[in-house]
This record gives structure tokens, sequence and C-alpha cells, in this order.
């Protein structure tokens, strides 16, 4: 892994080094510019989605437009999610609805990492798998064969009706000696109606039965990030991850080596970050203090 410490500098009050333990970086000044890892440029950009572009399936400000400053500039950059329901087909369809226009090449998912993943370590795997059409295609595109006949994996991704028959096969599989991975470690997500319990719940389920905990994919894993990177010929040197998420985004960026930018327009606040052990390089407001950097 690279050396995520970095020698950079500050211009204009922006922070764009990790400070001591006893500093909270704070947002830059509009208009401030940031130079990155001792002057070089950030070449990729790797972004989380929900509280980063998007919120309640409407765009944050300045998303739209950075995005499109990305495509315009033909900067190499992916947008990443833990959600395996959907493929980015899919999901580039539900982001246009939602204002975002983001090209479905340009989107990575916890299934799109899980398949090329099992592709590396067992091409052509035999896999038993509970989840969508994300997860499904992904690991069918990656060369691999669905079966709950004698499988190499089990595969246990989103879905919105798990399946008490499908968590039994699952078990018993796990049990006879068949490998566990789980997309992703999220214990619930949303609905209409409120929580729903979701990959890492089921997973803790099968856990229990088993006592084989899963190989996880998906974010905080740093594995996540260097699928993305590989994905766009990315080097961590010159690669930035954007999230919301201290004990996810940035975490899994720090520990694969990135430039990690916190925007607090989602779940982290500012007075949140002095209770990690771990601090981002760059701190925003939203993303739209980025397009002033770029």
């Amino acid at each position: 892994m690279a050396d995520s410490t970095s020698t950079t500098a500050e211009r204009d009050g922006s922070l764009a080094t990790p400070p001591d333990t006893d500093t909270i970086p704070t947002p830059a000044p509009a208009g401030s510019k940031v130079v990155y890892r001792s002057g070089e440029e950030i070449e990729c950009w790797l972004t989380d989605m929900d509280g980063v572009l998007v919120h309640e399936n409407h765009p944050i400000p300045g998303a739209p437009e950075l995005i499109q400053r990305w495509v315009d500039t033909s900067r190499r950059f992916l947008v990443l999610t833990n959600n395996s329901i959907f493929t980015p087909r899919d999901l580039a369809a539900r982001l246009r609805g939602s204002g975002l226009s983001i090209p479905e090449e340009n989107i990575w998912t916890s299934a799109l990492a899980t398949a090329v993943f099992i592709k590396d370590q067992m091409p052509g795997a035999r896999v038993y798998c509970i989840g969508e059409a994300g997860l499904t295609t992904a690991l069918h595109e990656a060369g691999m064969i669905l079966t709950d006949q004698d499988p190499d994996y089990v595969v246990l991704g989103e879905t919105r009706t798990y399946s008490f028959n499908a968590i039994t096969t699952a078990i018993r599989l796990i049990v006879d000696g068949a490998r566990f991975i789980a997309t992703n470690p999220d214990a619930t997500g949303p609905s209409k109606e409120g929580v729903l319990p979701a990959t890492g719940a089921i997973a803790a389920l099968i856990t229990k039965a088993t006592g084989r905990e899963p190989y996880t994919i998906g974010k905080p894993n740093p594995m996540m990030f260097r699928s993305a990177m590989n994905q766009i010929d990315a080097h961590s040197e010159t690669t930035a991850m954007i999230g919301d998420r201290m004990d996810t985004d940035i975490v899994a960026g720090m520990e694969a080596g990135l430039h990690t930018v916190l925007v607090l327009s989602g779940i982290t606040q500012q007075h949140d970050i002095q209770t990690f052990p771990f601090r981002p390089n760059q701190v925003v407001s939203s993303v739209a203090e980025l397009l002033k950097q770029l």
C-alpha cells in the first residue's frame, strides 16, 4: 500500500494535510486553492454518492456542475456505492431522475467490486448468490457460474425480500465448506416505511448459525477503492476520495493511501471529527467548494 502520509502546503487558510491530533480541519475559504501532495495535482477522483452528490433524491448544490466539469475535462472518476441491488445502468437512470447526469461507466458498486474480487481469486467460480440484478448481473458478466450445487462461494448481497429458504440454503452450503462473502457491511437500509434489514444484518444471522465470518468487500474495506482505482487506471498518489462519513469513506480512503476530502453535507459534521483517531486531509462544506479548487 502506498504511504498515505503526504507532504502538502496550505494556501489562503485551506487545509491539505492531516493536522496533529489536537487540531480539527476546517472548511477552506471560498475560492481558495489547495496544493495536493507535494504540489501534485489530483488526476483521478472517487466519490461517495449519498450525502455527497445527492440527498433524499435531490442533488446537493454544486454536484451536477462538479460531475459535468469532470466529464468535460475527461477527468477519470468513479461514483462509489455499497448498494448492490442495482446495475450501473439502473443507478445512472435513477440519478438522472434526481438531476445528476452520470455515465454508467462512471459508477462502481460493491457488486462489481465483489465480482472482480472473485474473478481474481478463482476465475469461473461456482457461486450461490443471494441478491438482486445488480449482483447477479455483475457475477454473470465476470464469468461466474450461478448455482446451488457444490458452490465455491456463497455471496450475500442486498435484496428487498430476503428469503428464509435462501438463507437456510446459504447456511448449509457454508457449513459444507463454501467460502462466505458479503458485498457490504451495512446493517440497515432505508425505505418509505422505515429501516429495513440489509446485508450486514443477514450476514450476522448466517455467521451466528455457521460460526463463519464473511469477507466483506464494500466500504470501509480499502479493497473497494483498490478495485475502483484499477478500473480507471488510477494511482493512489494522485487520487482523491470524497465522502461524508469518517467511519467509512475517510478511513478507507486513508488506508488505501488516497487524499481524503470530507464534505459536511452528509452524516459527519465539524464537531464529530474530533471523536475519531484519524483526520481527513481536507474538509469542505460541500462539493461546491471543490469547483473553486479545480
